[in-house]
């Protein structure tokens, strides 16, 4: 049977959110938003962003399919409470980008972290024995101290990597090179600074780049609304999720959700390099 009934999407404005720190699930779940709007040929996607950064592979792959889809479609990119280093990577995926006046972002650069347990194996009474097939195998072993060859080695993965990301703001935002490492020294600032630095375009709300968006289509602001493309989860996942929720409210320790995720996240991207802000 065929509905007759479908949804008008060139009338309206698809809409994705970028929550929270990015790594796999985020890439995963925005490529195939992406798709989606590709597929059902929404005219314009309002990217909200919301996230302190995450891992470069993921940033990158989300910033190269909205550049692939910036051929098709109009990308705006709406900065919340936070778009900072990744964040601000993957807006410049986006032909026009809006920010709050107070937002945090920038945080331009790249960090990466290990860490070393020597000392306290050593009271423990655990040792390694390692056999390698070369000298950096082991490279930011935690039983050890960093080798100055090992330092000199990851230090030229990561200004490489920093090379990379201050290259795709200025073709993005139209700047020099020279221009762009004037603030991409892992500074945060707020939006209004980045609108000064020429990093956004203009100052407001999502509900500001919303009727924006509209408006670059052609299409009536005051009536034009966003059809969000979020994560579809198994119906058990979002039961066991509400139920979580619920209880959640009672909890004496609502910190402790966000202190898991973290550790997760550290615990999980140990020896990456990271597009991260973390206070």
């Amino acid at each position: 049977m065929v509905w007759p009934f479908k949804p008008r999407f060139k009338k309206q404005i698809a809409r994705i959110e970028i929550n929270g720190a990015i790594a796999g699930a985020t890439r995963k779940h925005v490529l195939e938003a992406l798709k989606t709007v590709e597929e059902r040929k929404f005219p314009a996607l309002l990217l909200r962003i919301d996230s302190p950064g995450g891992t470069v592979g993921d940033s990158q792959e989300i910033y190269a399919a909205l550049k692939r889809l910036q051929e098709k479609i109009k990308i705006v990119a709406s900065f919340g409470n936070i778009s900072a280093s990744g964040g601000v990577y993957i807006g410049m995926g986006a032909q026009h980008i809006m920010a709050n006046p107070g937002t945090i972002t920038g945080s331009i650069g790249v960090i990466l972290r290990g860490n070393n347990l020597e000392r306290l194996l050593e009271r423990v009474g655990v040792s390694f024995k390692v056999i390698k097939s070369g000298p950096y195998k082991d490279i930011l072993a935690f039983d050890r101290e960093m080798t100055e060859p090992e330092r000199h080695i990851l230090q030229e993965l990561i200004d490489i990597s920093y090379q990379q990301f201050v290259q795709t703001i200025a073709d993005a935002r139209h700047l020099a090179v020279d221009t762009v490492k004037t603030f991409a020294d892992g500074r945060v600032f707020t939006g209004q600074q980045a609108l000064e630095l020429g990093v956004v375009d203009r100052l407001g709300s999502e509900e500001d780049a919303r009727r924006w968006t509209a408006e670059l289509v052609g299409l009536d602001p005051e009536k034009t609304r966003c059809f969000t493309l979020e994560e579809r989860k198994p119906l058990v996942s979002r039961l066991l999720s509400r139920e979580s929720s619920q209880l959640n409210q009672f909890s004496n320790f609502p910190g402790m959700a966000v202190g898991t995720k973290w550790l997760e996240f550290e615990l999980a991207t140990n020896g990456l390099p990271l597009w991260l802000y973390r206070p």
